[in-house]
């Protein structure tokens, strides 16, 4: 039986999760590098373009999800909403936690709705259909509770060469204190079969640290990234580690600010300012990542990094989008909503736009069962102009970079493209 929960909690942008475990830092944006390190080569023409950008609502991928939940059918609303495009054609939306179906005539969700923290929404064309475990009459988690008190958030996932889709989690537990008073315990990679979606395995994942690797995984060439967050409250930063191929589950090397290291208390913050989810996705000849700004507490402001290395230094670009619901003055006129963990789903990139997602909850969870509305995602497109050294403006084709992104199709990319 999944573990009893008469109110969702969100996976907050402020959350204060923090293991405070002594790490290695590196130069955050728009300091000088601390001594002896050696930051990676500015190899790259992204860096040094003018960038400035469009966001427009993605109104159709809004309203397929919103089209669907409001049918009570299955997944009625959730947050995290990270994407895993697999080789098949279809699309599966990860969420951590999960309101089921009924939805009321009138807009309201009902306060015996089901419950659960974490579950998928597959997409084939535009059919969406919903993954949980349990039964209809009893839906449980897919990634059920530990045995010892606690639940599974998931996180970003990938689909590995031999077809399993794998998923960071993060194991939480109540009582942590903090405004939401639950706390993160540790990392595991869940494993599952990608027709029927059973559970196939959970490993443990370094955890020592204290760093939360569950942001983002990012395919590389011979590696995979993994971005995780180490969450001070306040403070968030973000640290980088790397296997070789696409099994997570390989020995790990973390970035301790000038080489990758084998040891995780190695591990560096590379910046500050990131959310608990964000995305770090190959762009043109670089990197693009992209964030809700955390260094104003529940910012509505979402941001945009460029880099040469996965592993950064990243430069602001600057603010590519507003999340407008967020407070009284927001869409909702609600004090009470919030928004937050935006990223980019870079398998939708279309020339010279990319689509991101983020999530909207409320301090009262009364909220979410007086309007269904509130607790799913919002989509936006984000159309980048970019001015490249030493040549005239241009809507640039974004494309796959070095072909190796996160999942997403190659498209004409690197400089000079107009």
């Amino acid at each position: 039986m999944p573990r009893p929960m008469s109110r969702p909690r969100p996976w907050s942008a402020a959350a204060a999760t923090g293991a405070g475990v002594a790490l290695a830092l590196t130069a955050l944006p728009g300091t000088s590098a601390p001594a002896g390190a050696t930051p990676p080569e500015r190899s790259c023409e992204l860096v040094d373009a003018q960038i400035a950008s469009a966001a427009t609502p993605a109104a159709d991928l809004t309203e397929l999800f919103t089209d669907y939940a409001d049918t009570g059918a299955g997944w009625t609303g959730g947050d995290s909403t990270y994407s895993i495009p697999l080789r098949d054609g279809r699309d599966v939306w990860v969420f951590s936690d999960t309101f089921l179906g009924p939805v009321n005539a009138d807009g309201t969700r009902p306060e015996s709705a089901p419950f659960i923290n974490n579950s998928f929404v597959v997409q084939e064309g535009t059919e969406l259909s919903t993954a949980h475990g349990g039964t209809a009459e009893e839906p449980e988690a897919l990634l059920p509770p530990p045995e010892e008190p606690g639940w599974f958030w998931v996180g970003d996932g990938l689909q590995r060469r031999d077809g399993v889709i794998q998923l960071m989690a993060l194991q939480y537990w109540d009582g942590g204190g903090g405004m939401w008073d639950f706390g993160w315990d540790s990392n595991h990679l869940a494993t599952f079969d990608p027709d029927s979606f059973e559970l196939l395995d959970l490993v443990d994942l370094p955890s020592a640290t204290g760093v939360q690797w569950a942001s983002w995984i990012e395919p590389a060439g011979q590696y995979t990234y993994i971005y995780g967050v180490e969450d001070q409250g306040e403070r968030k930063y973000m640290h980088v580690a790397r296997v070789v191929g696409s099994d997570l589950s390989r020995p790990w090397k973390f970035w301790d600010g000038r080489r990758w290291s084998p040891h995780e208390s190695s591990s560096a913050r590379v910046m500050d300012g990131v959310a608990n989810e964000y995305s770090v996705a190959a762009f043109a000849d670089g990197y693009l990542l992209i964030t809700q700004d955390t260094h104003e507490e529940f910012s509505a402001t979402i941001n945009a990094y460029v880099a040469c290395s996965p592993a950064g230094p990243f430069e602001l670009v600057g603010e590519v989008a507003q999340m407008p619901e967020v407070g009284a003055a927001g869409s909702y006129g609600d004090p009470n909503i919030f928004a937050y963990n935006a990223h980019e789903h870079p398998e939708l990139r279309a020339e010279d736009s990319l689509t991101i997602s983020y999530n909207v909850n409320s301090f009262d969870s009364e909220d979410l069962y007086e309007d269904v509305t509130i607790y799913r995602p919002r989509f936006v497109t984000i159309d980048l102009d970019i001015v490249w050294p030493d040549s005239e403006p241009c809507a640039h084709g974004l494309g796959g970079g070095n072909g190796q992104g996160h999942g997403h199709r190659p498209g004409p990319g690197g400089p000079g493209h107009c």
